[in-house]
């Protein structure tokens, strides 16, 4: 019988607990709006320039380098060739791709 008890307690409690839970979270709600933050601005506009402008280059140009070093190795592969031209294409045209896609609006 005792253990009825305790086990009733506890459910008891759970179910306080939970309804206090949902009773703040009710209370405590607000509306979200995507995209509204612009906490971030200012580091995305500072990477996004680096990566279409100048760094973008460097990168891809280190790539290239790496790419050709490899062939004179002697150990040629398609991806000593692919992956230069895919850094340049990704860092010509991911970024703008990517802020697109993030700023559209549903």
């Amino acid at each position: 019988m005792k253990t009825m008890l305790k086990m009733g307690r506890r459910v008891e409690t759970a179910a306080l607990a939970t309804l206090g839970v949902a009773a703040a979270a009710a209370v405590m709600a607000s509306p979200a709006f995507a995209g509204a933050d612009g906490t971030f601005n200012t580091a995305l506009t500072a990477f996004t320039g680096f990566l279409e402008g100048s760094g973008g280059k460097i990168i891809t140009v280190l790539s290239l380098a790496g790419g050709v070093v490899g062939l004179a190795s002697g150990r040629f592969s398609l991806g000593q060739v692919a992956i230069p031209v895919g850094v340049g294409v990704g860092a010509g045209t991911g970024v703008p791709i990517v802020t697109s896609t993030v700023t559209a609006t549903i």
